[in-house]
């Protein structure tokens, strides 16, 4: 396993220029990022430390509450779409696909992630909360697109939604400036995946592991998978164990995110299906490794009051539920220059809301 950080887009120069010709360099590099790794870290001088910091500790506190109170944010008949989602619900889909089953056989046994074939579903916890524009017609996809759940603890209510929507806005905004340097580093117009997006259901989706209960080494809190939209942002974790498998290298490399600006993004299935596999959705890990060990034990000495959950502040970005999604021709990318392994597959056209309720149902969270 290798520690590194991967390319690193500054979305500020696009954002001043997006016609020069620094900021189309910064474009076809977050373009080869994502073929590449599947993914990149963005730059952006709008995001603080201070915003992410904030929303780590309301989230520690929201999941430090007891299991009673959780539940009552629960909403299962939308398929965990808004709301809460309890721990050991939520499957890695890779634990029961043949593809993905496949992939993990080709790599070197010191390169696998930790075997998810009898892990079951994931000790992790989760919260989403829709940062998304109501579409103007009536969906086909409701149960995509329903209201926030607003907790009822006076622990966290007070902040709870000035807080959500201060750092889910940084994160949506970052990510929409990358998939607009990515749309024109793959030759698109600037507003091709933007456009496609408009009324897509983006989550705000902190994602908690209670590290007094599974924090033991080499203890998978989210297996082996990729993400099912289309872009997915994150902050910086208070705890390291994120690893990710970059395209064609069969390496698994331990990110490092820098501290201060800076954002990991990663490709979803959704830009997978868009690029007709040019791009790969970024299959990645969430485990508890020694580093992440020595920062549980160097967070109980310095923050010794505060609750010893692993919080991730992910964001996914979605296509609109009624978006016809089928891959799209490249005409100015040199796709061959990148693309090193087996033809892609057929990606048959079909709804953003159907694609995403195939893959719900692939990992437990709809019926």
């Amino acid at each position: 396993m290798t520690t590194a950080t991967l390319p690193i887009v500054d979305l500020d120069l696009f954002l001043a220029d997006p016609t020069a010709t620094a900021a189309l360099l910064e474009c076809h590099k977050a373009a080869e990022a994502l073929v590449t790794y599947g993914a990149l870290i963005v730059r952006d001088s709008r995001v603080t430390e201070a915003d992410n910091e904030a929303f780590l500790d309301l989230f520690e506190d929201y999941f430090a509450l007891p299991n009673e109170e959780l539940k009552k944010d629960e909403r299962k008949e939308y398929s965990y779409q808004v709301g809460v989602t309890l721990e050991n619900t939520e499957k890695p889909k890779c634990a029961s696909d043949d593809d993905c089953l496949r992939i993990i056989e080709k790599l070197e046994p010191s390169e696998r992630p930790l075997d998810v074939t009898g892990h079951g579903a994931d000790p992790k916890c989760r919260f989403f909360w829709k940062m998304s524009t109501p579409p103007p017609y009536k969906t086909a996809y409701p149960a995509l697109n329903m209201p926030n759940v607003i907790p009822e603890s006076p622990k966290v209510q007070p902040t709870w939604e000035e807080t959500l929507n201060k750092w889910g806005n940084s994160m949506k905004n970052a990510v929409e400036g990358v998939a607009q340097m990515s749309s024109l580093g793959f030759g698109l117009e600037r507003t091709k995946f933007t456009d496609a997006g408009t009324y897509g259901p983006h989550i705000l989706a902190p994602t908690a592991s209670d590290l007094n209960k599974y924090g033991a080494k080499n203890t998978i809190l989210a297996g082996f998978h990729s993400d099912l939209n289309f872009l997915t942002i994150h902050g910086r974790s208070r705890y390291p164990g994120l690893h990710i498998w970059a395209r064609n290298t069969g390496r698994r490399i331990a990110v490092k995110v820098p501290k201060g600006r800076y954002l990991l993004v990663q490709a979803g299935k959704q830009l997978e299906h868009l690029t007709g596999g040019v791009v790969k959705a970024g299959l990645h890990e969430v485990v508890v490794n020694s580093s992440t060990i020595e920062t549980i034990q160097s967070r109980k000495e310095t923050h010794p009051d505060r609750p010893l959950i692993r919080i991730s502040s992910t964001f996914f970005w979605h296509l609109s539920s009624d978006y016809d999604l089928a891959p799209l021709d490249l005409p100015n990318f040199a796709v061959d220059k990148y693309v090193t392994d087996v033809p892609a597959p057929a990606y048959p056209p079909l709804k953003v809301g159907e694609q995403v309720q195939n893959e719900l149902k692939h990992i437990a969270l709809m019926a």
